[in-house]
This record gives structure tokens, sequence and C-alpha cells, in this order.
């Protein structure tokens, strides 16, 4: 996307979403990312849908732009590669079981001997220290350990499942941040650091108000359906045409009354106080919900609400996302090319730099494609020894289509 990180070479043993997004987003950002993939298949990712014509669009999406290494680390020869690779790169990003890197032969106390100016990530479920660390985790397992699955549906239901990955995509973006910070540290100590990014933290830190909440016994922070639990009126509503969402904080409270032409309410002791709307939320609710049903259509009340500069939004579907006409022109909808999967759409940086040149990285690789430029530049390997290393099983790749 831009060339702010140019010259800047990225050591990638990361699957599946959180590392890939951190090291995707590195690539577009102009760095040289090495993706380590290792035997027998590469990153599990690979294996997930959706598939077309054999190859994973899943995989395509979180890799773009970045070269693919095959490699069997059981194998005592592929020791010497990744030394040479760790010294000559400048970050090392991990999100392996804790403690699995290590046993590979590459811990912290390894790779800092070798180049003390590595700046080494290690992303996991639920970070290297503490009594979960071992337990094997994803998304959805620290999202239940952090609090957050227990804010999420009908109070009268079972926690609901969350149809995307916030955790693994934050995850990635706040690893991004510290690296981006000990990269900016080490231009004035020259020295290297190792980062140390959990799922479960970033997925705490989402609480913008349950844990203080919490803490101060104001308020039990619980699963309130399509409504807030400590503001009002803040939810999902019904139109004829479609759902919306509207945002009502104080100082939003008397415009709403302007848009609802219900000015009496404002006088309301029910409603008086956020704290008297949030005790009379369901009354309150239904009050929005009767006039909103005045309406023939969605747009009708968007543009109620938007002319008294009410927050609101219409609920839209992935689809209906997709071609609007905002994200479009922001170009927030990415089109794509694969040799095997042809043209297809996938969520663009959030990163925007408008004075930069903005080009696009390239596509995603297939398993091993570019060992032999890899390790020609990185590790002085010559055909003959590339040669030798395919034979004894050290490398790999994947035989291309067509």
């Amino acid at each position: 996307m831009t060339g702010l990180l140019d010259g800047i070479r990225v050591l990638d043993f990361t699957q599946m979403v959180a590392g890939p997004v951190c090291t995707r987003m590195m690539a577009e950002l102009g760095a040289e990312v090495i993706k380590v993939e290792l035997a027998p298949n590469g990153d599990h990712s690979r294996t997930l849908p959706a598939f077309r014509n054999g190859r994973s669009a899943y995989f395509c999406q979180h890799n773009r732009g970045k070269q693919s290494l095959g490699l069997d680390i059981r194998k005592p020869e592929a020791a010497g590669l990744i030394r040479a690779l760790i010294e000559s790169s400048d970050v090392m990003v991990e999100n392996f079981s804790p403690g699995a890197i290590a046993r590979m032969g590459f811990g912290w106390d390894v790779v800092k001997a070798i180049n003390p100016r590595l700046i080494m990530c290690s992303i996991s479920a639920f970070g290297q220290a503490g009594p979960l660390r071992d337990l094997p985790g994803f998304d959805y397992v620290a999202q239940a350990v952090s609090g957050v699955t227990s804010m999420v549906g009908d109070p009268e239901k079972p926690p609901a499942l969350i149809g995307l990955a916030p955790g693994d995509v934050g995850t990635g973006i706040t690893a991004l941040s510290a690296i981006n910070a000990a990269l900016f540290r080490r231009e004035r100590d020259g020295k290297g650091r190792f980062i140390d990014i959990s799922l479960l933290d970033f997925y705490f830190h989402c609480h913008e108000i349950n844990v203080q909440m919490a803490s101060l016994g104001a308020w039990s922070p619980t699963r309130t359906g399509s409504q807030h639990g400590a503001v009002a009126p803040l939810g999902i509503f019904a139109t004829r045409t479609g759902p919306i969402f509207l945002v009502v904080l104080a100082p939003m409270w008397l415009r709403l009354l302007e848009a609802m032409r219900r000015p009496d309410l404002a006088t309301d002791p029910r409603f008086v106080t956020s704290a008297d709307r949030v005790t009379h939320r369901e009354i309150l609710a239904g009050i929005v919900q009767a006039w909103l049903d005045t309406f023939e259509s969605r747009e009708a009340a968007l543009a109620a609400l938007e002319a008294a500069r009410v927050p609101v939004a219409p609920v839209l579907s992935v689809e209906e996302a997709m071609a609007h006409p905002h994200l479009i022109e922001r170009r927030t909808v990415l089109d794509v090319e694969d040799p095997v999967i042809g043209r297809f759409q996938v969520p663009a940086s959030p990163l925007r730099f408008p004075e930069d040149v903005q080009e696009e990285i390239g596509r995603a690789p297939f398993l091993g494609e570019h060992n032999a430029s890899i390790l020609a530049r990185h590790a002085g390997i010559g055909e003959r020894r590339l040669a030798e290393l395919e034979n004894l099983g050290v490398i790999l790749a994947e035989k291309r289509p067509g």
C-alpha cells in the first residue's frame, strides 16, 4: 500500500489468522515478508474454505504480498537456513503455542544471540506466561475467557456466536502496533526486543465500559439482546424494510426528541437523566419503536434521524456492505486477482496514508514458491545445493497448477 516499511525484512512463522494479519499488513506497508511454511502442508489455513479449483481464498486473503519458503524444520539442514534468515531479518513473528518455537531451536534466547537487533513477536491465545499459557486456543476460546462472549446475545438464551473473528484481526493489528513501536525504539538504542501479544489481552481490552462498571459496582455486565445495558436508547430497532442501529448518548437525547416531535419526553420523570432512561429502557425502546413503525421504509426513518443529526445506520448484510458506495469509493472492498481462484473480493487494509503513493501488493504465494530466490539472496544457496536440499526433503513446494 505504501513504502513506509521499505527495507524491513520479516521472518514469518505464522499461520491461520492473527499472525498472518500482522505480517500481511507489514507487507502492505512495504516490508519484505518471508513466510516459513512447515512440512508437510504449510499454513493450516490452506485447507480452509472457500475453495475454488482446490485453492483456499481464506489463505489468499490473509497472505497476500508474502513470499513462501517450504521447509521441514525437523531436518538438521533446516536449522542452518533459518539461522541465516534470522541474521538478515529485522522482525520475526510466530504464533505457535508457547514454547513450540523454542523446541524448534529458535526461542528468544537463541535468536537474540544470533541477531541482537532482531525484534521477535510471539502471538498466542493466552500469552507466554500465566496458568493458561499451555492450553491450545483460538479466537472464540480467548473471547470466552475474556468475558466478551458473555455479553453477546439474548439474555434469556445462551451467549451467541459472533460471525467473524475480531479477536484474531484485532490481535494482529495490536502486534503490528507493538512491532512498529519496537522498530522506532531500535532506531534510538539499536536493540531488538521480545514482544508477547495474546488474544486474551486484546479481547479483555475491548471492554470499554464493562470492567470499570463491574469494579465500581455500578452495573453487573451481562448480555442485553438488541439493546445496550448501560445507555438508552442504544441498540437495534426494526423498520418496515430492515433493521437500523440507533446510538443516543446524552448529548443526542434532545436531538432524538426533536426528530420524534416528542418534546414532552424531555420532562417525563422516567427519562430525565441517562440513568432514568436506562432504568426504563424497555419502555423507552417501545416508544421509539412505535415511532419508527410510522415510516413506510427504513430509508425514510434514516432520513428523519439523519436530518436531526442522530447517529444511526442501517444494519446491512455482508453483501449489502460490499456493494455500499462509500466502501467502494474508499476501496474498503478490494478486488484481487489469483491465478487459480480468479478475481474475488477481500477487505482492504484499514491503514491509509493519503499523501503517499499507494501500490498494490502481490497475490498470496503457493507453498514453497519462493524457495530458490529466498535461499539464494539470504542464505547464499546456489542451484546445486538447492537441488540437494530438495532431494533430502529439507525444502518442499507444491506443484503449481497449469
